[in-house]
């Protein structure tokens, strides 16, 4: 396996009394696979370079680890100067966090042409955001909440108990799925959206803006309601599949 670590380039900028230390990485395709880093924003722009911002992140002081450099049992090294260890495995981007709880407050702004994978199963972490972003995303949590703005990429969002909340500013036309088990799942569309739409809650309620007009799969002149719905907006066009096993589902428009 090949293994790349990367170099460190770290900047400090100072602003409004706040220390922001950054690192980058010259990346503008492949994959970041971000995984148990707690406290964690990401946002597409159109740069060719991964930037990892804290403006948090401090270590405490101790004179006895003078010349001496942080790793985890892992065996993970603090590459970035952030508390973060980002390392290249087969044209991969692997980034974990050293501490297993607190850690940084990272800021991840990513190249559009990038897709983003985000894994979290301890309870220690925050809220996760993503927004501007245009490549494919898959997001598996277990206690976090999921905000999506403005994403336009292919979508596959899964938590145990956290919320989903989606705001879509134009049409999708790439493939959504949005599933949570205990938390709430609301997901706001342009009214203009061509969708085939799975809405589903097992011991929740759904809940559609009005102005969506579900056109109904029909054995005759019978429509089936049940906790599983299926129909069409618009004529149908793009999957898009929200589902809450223990709570309500949303769909409003934007």
């Amino acid at each position: 396996m090949k293994r790349q670590y990367l170099f460190i380039m770290v900047a400090l900028v100072f602003t409004t009394s706040v220390w922001a230390q950054e690192f980058k990485l010259a990346k503008s395709t492949g994959e970041l696979n971000i995984q148990e880093v707690n406290n964690v924003r990401i946002e597409g722009y159109s740069g060719n370079e991964i930037v990892f911002t804290s403006s948090t992140f401090s270590r405490d002081r101790d004179d006895r680890a003078n010349g001496l450099r942080a790793i985890s049992s892992m065996g993970l090294e603090d590459n970035t100067g952030l508390g973060l260890s980002v390392v290249e495995t087969n044209g991969t981007i692997e980034v974990r966090q050293l501490k297993k709880m607190d850690g940084p407050n990272v800021l991840i702004k990513v190249p559009q042409g990038v897709n983003v994978k985000y894994v979290h199963t301890s309870p220690y972490g925050d809220d996760v955001t993503i927004k501007n972003f245009a490549g494919e995303l898959y997001v598996s949590t277990v206690h976090n909440d999921v905000q999506l703005m403005n994403v336009t990429g292919e979508l596959t969002i899964r938590t145990v108990h956290g919320d989903i909340d989606a705001s879509f500013s134009s049409p999708i036309n790439k493939t959504v799925s949005l599933t949570s088990t205990h938390g709430h799942v609301d997901a706001a569309l342009p009214i203009a959206t061509k969708a085939n739409l799975k809405l589903s809650t097992s011991w929740g309620e759904i809940f559609v803006d009005p102005d969506f007009k579900l056109e109904f799969d029909k054995s005759g002149t019978m429509i089936k309601y049940s906790d599983k719905m299926t129909a069409k907006i618009n004529g149908g066009g793009t999957e898009i599949t929200l589902s809450s096993t223990h709570d309500n589902v949303y769909l409003r428009k934007k």
